[in-house]
Order: structure tokens, then sequence, then C-alpha cells
């Protein structure tokens, strides 16, 4: 397997960890332990820290422990604990199903633009990848009609990303009905990258369901790292009929062998109390969503954007005649402003804003980025023609 350069991934690994104004985070401001352990009720508090204190940090259940299983289990319906894998991230679960269920040749159809992990891997099996793309032209909206002229009898697996990484677009349920009875009709299969799960918009539409709900074969993958606040845990997991679950298990004893002893014990609390956490998760990305409209709204000669209908992200508009790459790196270089460049997900003279970060600094972030584009302006750098 030859994989293509993560392009996403190599650049924020050069910025991450030297921009203190962060506001390309595709997860919402990530949670301490302290705060975790602050969800349980004052009484139990001592007696959960403790029994965390004595977690013995050996090898933990392969398949994430049954305590874990069975509480994502529990978000779904018709799924019981034996229908889990608990993997490292969304990522690994994505990785391990497509390698479970692709052979070289197989037509794969999948949303575009995406986080890169949901096209390159495909193709790096050697499968026909077709790009089911969501135009800007159209307010990156999804379009069925597109998709069915994209699949074919031969096409194998359809990948999905609702609400979607970079875009903030979604599907609805009833247009998942539509991908699910699509797939069926040529026998494909749907991979859902459901990592937004649980992160509607404050007085937004309501999501779609998980593809695991609609169909006992649908497949869902899910994550603590967006909507929880977690990547550090990595804690990810697949939601799928448990032949297949079985299939991917085996897959990762060459890969990661088991999650985290101390993180699947973690993310036990965090399931229990994902009730409280989208609450805190609410209320920062309402914060965030006032600070963005009125900045937009403020700078809207040089800036625009289209929401987000769901998640966390949007793509971020400007006028100015700058490549994404370039500006995006002067940004982190000189403004200490993390906005990830367009040209990643083949959108250029766009940045990927994600609306998740702590509000102050989201803020602080955006006043900086007005001050970048007011100083290029002042060199002399023009808007673009036809803009």
């Amino acid at each position: 397997m030859k994989l293509e350069t993560f392009a996403l991934e190599r650049w924020m690994t050069a910025w991450e960890t030297k921009t203190p104004y962060d506001i390309a985070e595709s997860g919402i401001f990530p949670m301490s332990v302290r705060e975790l352990l602050a969800l349980e009720p004052e009484s139990e508090r001592a007696k959960t820290l403790e029994r965390l204190l004595d977690v013995r940090l050996g090898y933990s259940e392969a398949r994430g422990t049954e305590e874990l299983r069975s509480l994502i289990a529990s978000t779904y319906r018709r799924t019981g604990p034996e229908d889990i894998l608990v993997t490292t991230g969304a990522i690994e679960a994505n990785f391990l199903l497509m390698n479970a269920l692709l052979s070289p040749g197989d037509h794969v159809v999948a949303v575009y633009p995406a986080y890169q992990q949901l096209y390159s891997v495909p193709r790096a099996l050697g499968c026909e990848v077709s790009l089911w793309k969501l135009p800007k032209e159209k307010g990156f909206r999804y379009d069925l009609d597109e998709l069915r002229r994209l699949v074919t009898p031969r096409t194998r697996l359809i990948v999905l990303n609702t609400p979607h990484n970079p875009t903030g677009s979604m599907l609805s349920a009833e247009d998942l009905r539509g991908v699910e009875a699509l797939a069926f009709s040529v026998g494909a299969r749907v991979l859902s990258d459901e990592a937004y799960r649980w992160l509607e918009m404050p007085g937004g539409e309501p999501l779609a369901p998980p593809m695991r709900d609609l169909h006992g074969a649908g497949i869902s993958i899910g994550t603590l790292s967006k909507p929880f606040g977690l990547p550090g845990l990595r804690i990810g997991w697949i939601a799928a009929e448990a032949d297949l679950v079985a299939r991917c298990w085996g897959m990762r004893d060459y890969v990661s062998l088991s999650p985290g002893k101390l993180s699947d014990a973690l993310a036990v609390l965090a399931v229990r109390h994902r009730a409280k956490i989208v609450e805190r998760t609410r209320a920062i990305v309402q914060k965030n969503l006032e600070t963005a409209r009125a900045w937009f709204a403020e700078h809207s000669d040089v800036v625009s954007w289209t929401p987000p209908r769901g998640g966390l992200l949007a793509m971020l508009s400007y006028t100015l005649d700058i490549p994404s790459r370039a500006l995006a790196d002067r940004l982190a270089e000189r403004y200490g402003v993390m906005l990830a460049p367009g040209s990643a997900f083949d959108i250029e003279h766009h940045l990927r804003i994600g609306i998740g970060q702590e509000p102050s600094i989201f803020a602080e972030g955006l006043r900086r980025t007005a001050q970048c584009l007011s100083d290029l302006r002042a060199e002399g750098v023009k808007a673009r023609a036809g803009r």
C-alpha cells in the first residue's frame, strides 16, 4: 500500500504547537481530566478518582472493555456490545473498515472535499474512486442526483461524512435514507463517518440519525475527539454487524492491538455523562457563532462564509489575491493564528475555520486575522479579478 502525503496533517503538524490562536481546530475545546471527573456526582468523585489512580497500566481488553462497548452500543438502536469495536480514534476505525471491505479494482464513491483519509486509503488499496463533490457554487450542499450519476453496479462502498468536514454541510434523514436505498440497489455498503455526531447548531435543523440506526447492515464510525473534546484519549469506534466487527478486530491485531487502559476508563466516564458534555459543547458553539457572525458582518468587504449547518467547521472565503497556503502560513508565522489552507481541500482562496475553540481565543484569533488582511491590503495586495 502506497499512501499519498496527507496534505492537511503535514501542514498542521508544522504549526499547531507554535500558534496560540488555533481557530482551524476541528474539534471542541478539549476537556481536562479534572473537568471530566467533575461530571460525576459530588458524592462519587473521590471514589472514582481512587479507582482511576488504581488502574494498572497493562494491556486492556482488545475490543475495548465490555463496559465501554455496552455504553456506546446503547447510543444506537438494535446494537449490542458485540457490534462495537473500540479503536484508536475514528481514523483507525475508517482504516480497518476500508481494508476489511475493499479489494483492488473495487469502485468506491467518496464525498469530496473531505478528510483526506476517506478517499486516499481506497486509492492506496487499488480501488477506483469517484468523488462526490460538494461544489462551493452550490453552497457546499450534497446533491443526491450527482451521487446517482456516480454509483454503478460495480460500486462496493459509498463513503459519507455528515456533518461534513470541512464545510459544515449535512445530509438530512431523508437524504441518508436515499443514499442507503441507492447503495442497497447495487449491493454496496455505506460507511458513515459520524465524527460530528451530537453537534447540532443551536436553533438549527436536527441531525440525521446514525447510519447504524437506519439499517442492520449500516456502518457508523464514532469518536470522542470532536464532539466531546477528548482527542487525547484516542478513542473511536466502529458500530456494525458483529461479523464485520470481528474481521476488523482481527486486522487491528496487526496495528494497535488494543485501546489504552486508562483511556478506556476515562471514556466510560465521558459516554456515561455525554448529556452534560453536549451542554458544554453547545455553550461554546453558541458563543463562538455569535462572535463569528458579528466579525463576518463587520469585515464583509473582504471575507464571507457559509455558516455550518452542523458540526464545527466552515470555509472562510476571502477576496484578496493571495494563495490560501501563503495566507495560512503568514497568519501562523506573523500573527500566531491557525486557519487551515483551503488548498488542502482543493478549495482555493478559502481557509477552514472551526468554531469549537475556547471563546476568548477564538475572538482574538479573528481579531488578528482581520489585522493580517488589513496589513496585506496596506502592502498593496489587491482583490482578485472577477471574484
